[in-house]
């Protein structure tokens, strides 16, 4: 139904009211700040060690680089808008600034998951073909597969920006926490359901493609690990797995918990749908420097000699 107040094609900001039901709004705007600031601070720091110790500059660590840059655009692209939402009490979103949040957050999320399955490909191979590996992963090729990646996501992306830019907006409110692709065609002057075939296909690839893909690789991995002889090696490597599998959980355990809830009848209200989309949008982002700083041996060390004023 088309709101008679605004005219078709007419919008040109959108005002952002899915916190105007809650109490408390300070708190959880604090909440989201200081999360987001040890978002920043995680990821910075991890950056910012690996690019610096030359040490450092080898597949894994690139890999762990490609996926900081990506938490911190993903995060950013709904954090920014909550905060200004909570704190800073602005509602109103530019019609080109939510279009472009939403850009950016897709593909934060896809290039999320795709980060995932680089790094899953990088421990399979080294544990599998451990004197094979430094032939076969080197440094240029993992950043020719980090381009290809970023460019699938932005293509990706191109589409479903073109979606929305095409439809017509007679509605000016989000019923959302922030602009993301679903509260967007919601806005619009259509109906909705035949929209939200393009993100289910995307969906659908990542949960019965990739991840199923990630699964095997592990089962591969958990496999090998079992064979190793040597009893320190299999440590190690249960450390390293483990870490991947905290990460890679943390991803798509908020997506998974959604999708089930839905197919087994169970309807979510607006509130609860809100809670799962920050969830799934800041956990991620502040586990994954987290797990990689305290599990990972060598960026755990390099940042102890740096508290400790020591030279490596």
């Amino acid at each position: 139904m088309v709101n008679e107040n605004y005219t078709m094609n007419n919008v040109d900001s959108f005002i952002i009211t899915g916190f105007d039901h809650l109490q408390n709004q300070k708190l959880l705007g604090f909440l989201i700040l200081i999360t987001y600031m040890l978002i920043l601070l995680g990821n910075g720091i991890n950056l910012c060690i690996i690019m610096t110790d030359r040490h450092l500059h080898k597949p894994m660590y690139i890999l762990i680089c490609n996926l900081a840059v990506v938490d911190i655009m993903f995060s950013s692209t709904c954090s920014t808008t909550m905060i200004s939402v909570l704190l800073a009490e602005i509602k109103t979103v530019s019609y080109y600034s939510c279009i472009s949040r939403t850009f950016f957050h897709h593909l934060g999320d896809i290039k999320a998951c795709m980060a995932l399955t680089l790094m899953a490909i990088d421990r399979l191979l080294a544990i599998r073909l451990p004197l094979r590996y430094h032939s076969i992963v080197t440094n240029s090729r993992t950043f020719l597969f980090i381009f290809l990646t970023w460019l699938i996501g932005f293509t990706i992306m191109a589409v479903v920006i073109s979606v929305l830019d095409s439809v017509p907006y007679c509605q000016p409110v989000i019923r959302y926490v922030f602009c993301d692709y679903p509260s967007m065609i919601r806005a619009a002057c259509v109906n909705p359901e035949p929209y939200f075939l393009l993100p289910a296909i995307i969906t659908l690839w990542f949960l019965c493609g990739q991840f199923p893909f990630i699964m095997c690789t592990y089962a591969v991995l958990a496999y090998s690990v079992t064979k190793l002889s040597n009893n320190s090696n299999r440590k190690q490597m249960i450390s390293t797995c483990s870490s991947h599998l905290i990460v890679l959980f943390s991803y798509f355990a908020p997506k998974l918990v959604s999708i089930l809830l839905t197919r087994i009848g169970v309807v979510l209200n607006l509130t609860e749908r809100n809670a799962i989309t920050i969830v799934a949008s800041l956990v991620p982002p502040l586990i994954n420097p987290t797990v990689y700083c305290t599990r990972t041996k060598e960026i755990r060390k390099r940042l102890a000699d740096i508290f400790l004023h020591q030279t490596t």
